[in-house]
């Protein structure tokens, strides 16, 4: 993407939007050349990583053309656009965080690398125990969630080298690691016994429940 062409006058900005809810796609690209570089700033500023931040600053770009007509031209324009990247990129970043806390808690895809030498026999059991989980976890998994978690998180391909890889859209892509990474701390759960109860999942549980009574 071109860098940023000097920001249009608030006129000029609403004839672009004007002839964007007309339905002039050149009208939108100018609006995303103008403000691409401001967009992608934000978004590289939060997540810290080129290639995620392109892809942050496609989705603000998408968000805005889907709000263009609800969006209140008594405001500035620019103002508006960088309040919805920052926004939505803290949003994206608050949820990668936790997915990556989630799985964290059950292992460390970092210890998916043989254990130090040097490490006890205690350690290195412990270690090897949670490497087993994982792996278990990881079994669970539909092929094409697990192929895609372990180019992204442990392979740690970016987005556009696992969908040429695969040969995908990189939404697919996207939505595959998303669904792995939810299903994987799933498994992890479930091999720990933290989210199964007989309260939760017996079949004839619950208030109008048929199970045996006690």
């Amino acid at each position: 993407m071109p860098s940023d062409l000097p920001a249009a006058p608030p006129d000029a900005i609403e004839t672009l939007i004007q002839r964007c809810l007309a339905g002039d796609q050149a009208a939108w690209e100018a609006i995303v050349r103008q403000h691409w570089r401001k967009v992608f700033n934000v978004a590289y500023k939060i997540v810290g990583k080129h290639d995620e931040a392109e892809d942050l600053t496609q989705d603000v770009f998408l968000k805005v053309f889907k709000s263009l007509e609800t969006f209140d031209r008594r405001a500035n324009f620019q103002t508006w656009l960088i309040s919805v990247s920052r926004n939505l990129c803290i949003d994206h970043y608050r949820s990668v965080r936790k997915e990556r806390e989630t799985i964290d808690r059950g292992v460390d895809a970092n210890e998916l690398a043989p254990a130090s030498p040097d490490a006890g026999p205690m350690a290195a059991l412990e270690q090897s125990d949670r490497v087993g989980l994982l792996r278990q976890a990881m079994a669970a998994l539909p092929d094409t969630l697990r192929t895609a978690v372990l180019m992204r998180d442990i392979q740690e391909l970016s987005y556009q080298e696992i969908a040429d890889r695969l040969r995908l859209p990189e939404g697919t892509v996207k939505s595959r690691i998303n669904r792995g990474r939810t299903e994987l701390a799933h498994q992890i759960r479930k091999l720990r016994g933290d989210d199964y109860s007989p309260s939760r999942h017996s079949p004839g549980s619950g208030p109008s429940g048929t199970g045996a009574s006690s």
